[in-house]
């Protein structure tokens, strides 16, 4: 899930409405769809890709991480390209460069080809997803934003109740023997419709700004310090911790220290940074950093763990599997749609009855663990999966706006910005940090396979349980009202 706000710029694009807006508007949800569906379908189509190409576990974890990580190291990248050239020309190469990875991804012959292609399907996603928001802002202008992002909540609870869902019937249909390679082969129509519609009807590039060049050196080190520390966490276990692993994770800190010295001395100096270091002084702001890396990365570690462990612990196929998971995207949406509508007036408070709902959710999933055990049925995720979904749905859609509450007029663009990447590298440091502890506990546990796999899915239930605590004390320290309120 990608959720970014822009403050409106008063500007002749923003102030009067595109006549075909609307049209426009369904070829930037297709784009955004593309991001969100490819986000979530490979935790349904995991295992099906192992027993076809083979790898190891930690491959599993690589085919979510890589791509969330590649999009994490990328999107401050992708927000300035659309600066520098355009946001129409930029989100089509990108939405183009996506249907080509996506494409390969499908005719994929290894893990290691799958997994590179799932990164460079990542890079395309950054390039094109930080585009969306503001060409909606040039399609509808000031006044009539707030019609168009009310329809990016629902949207949002679609995607992530037909994507694994649809992830599972393609699996299961094999449809003319592709099997999993199906999930890559749909994004076809979607990127066609949203580059075909994008091209006719998107607004063209008003004006650029390209004075301090593009920051090279800062995408580097960026990317370099972000992969170091994820990488070792995704493959240090199945390697036995060796000392290297424990090496990068240490000099991670140190790269993205330097990351942070470059981005300020590039903003001294008059050029255009990546990140404006300027919004972490608001210690609302930061503390809203720390909530999103909590908060995305208990919820890609859990989606990830919940998954192997009903297919790879208990033999679900991946339509069994999705269906049974199904209450938890049917919650999401329902709680999308009371966050929207809540979150002028309750303010951070939503943030905490949605976290208490998911709390609730856990407690009711360890339970149901600990009184069913290896018998355990689809109908006994049904009701706990409801509410952890419900509580999660309502924290999507003004988490960022609440955030956000307290920043200057002229941060608002980069620290939004700043808030997606950091989003991405929390999903991507949850399916590293939870994975690896589900994949350690199975291959560790004793009693039979299926127990190993359920006492692994307890502990995670268990740390996801106190990861939400964690969130629910950090959103204290967020601002009480969302911006605008």
């Amino acid at each position: 899930m990608t959720a970014a706000i822009e403050t409106p710029i008063d500007t002749p694009a923003a102030s009067a409405p595109h006549p075909r807006r609307w049209l426009g508007l369904s070829a930037i949800l297709a784009a955004t769809l593309l991001n969100l569906l490819d986000s979530t379908v490979v935790n349904v189509a995991a295992p099906a890709i192992r027993a076809d190409l083979g790898g190891s576990l930690a491959a599993l974890q690589w085919m979510a991480a890589g791509y969330t990580l590649a999009l994490a190291v990328a999107l401050l990248t992708g927000g300035r390209l659309g600066d520098m050239f355009g946001r129409r020309p930029v989100l089509l190469a990108g939405a183009t460069g996506f249907l080509v990875a996506s494409a390969a991804c499908a005719f994929a012959w290894s893990p290691a080809t799958l997994i590179g292609f799932r990164v460079v399907q990542g890079l395309f996603a950054a390039v094109m997803i930080p585009q969306c928001f503001g060409l909606i802002r040039d399609l509808f202008g000031a006044r009539d934003m707030g019609k168009a992002f009310a329809l990016f909540g629902p949207v949002i609870g679609l995607a992530t109740i037909l994507g694994p869902v649809v992830a599972g019937v393609l699996v299961d249909a094999d449809l003319f023997g592709t099997g999993w390679r199906a999930i890559f082969l749909m994004n076809l129509p979607v990127g066609a419709y949203a580059l075909v519609v994008g091209a006719r009807v998107l607004p063209a590039p008003a004006g650029t700004d390209r004075s301090g060049g593009m920051d090279v050196t800062g995408m580097l080190l960026g990317g370099a310090g972000m992969s170091m520390l994820v990488y070792p966490l995704v493959q240090g276990r199945e390697l036995g911790w060796p000392a290297w692993s424990l090496a990068l994770l240490a000099g991670s800190v140190p790269v993205l220290a330097l990351f942070a010295v470059h981005q300020r001395r590039r903003g001294a100096a008059g050029r255009a940074p990546l990140l404006r270091l300027s919004v972490f002084a608001n210690r609302s702001y930061s503390s809203g950093v720390l909530f999103v890396v909590v908060f995305f990365g208990l919820i890609a570690g859990f989606s990830l763990a919940a998954g192997m462990f009903l297919q790879l612990g208990l033999g679900y196929t991946p339509l069994h599997a999705s269906l049974a998971m199904a209450s938890w995207a049917v919650g999401a949406f329902v709680g999308s749609a009371f966050g929207s509508m809540a979150m002028n007036s309750l303010g951070r408070h939503v943030l905490h009855i949605g976290l208490t709902l998911m709390a609730a959710g856990l407690a009711a999933l360890y339970a149901v663990f600990e009184v069913a055990g290896t018998g355990l049925g689809a109908w006994h995720l049904a009701a706990p999966l409801l509410l952890f979904g419900a509580g999660m749905g309502m924290i999507f859609v003004p988490l960022f706006d609440i955030i956000v509450a307290g920043i200057a007029d002229h941060e608002v663009g980069s620290a939004s910005a700043a808030l997606e990447s950091v989003q991405q590298l929390g999903a991507s440091l949850g399916i590293a940090v939870l994975g690896t502890v589900f994949f350690g506990t199975m291959d560790s546990g004793t009693g039979g396979h299926e127990q190993a796999a359920l006492e692994a899915a307890k502990l995670v239930a268990g740390l996801t349980l106190g990861l939400t605590a964690v969130a629910f004390l950090v959103a204290f320290l967020l601002p009480r009202k969302a911006r605008g309120a």
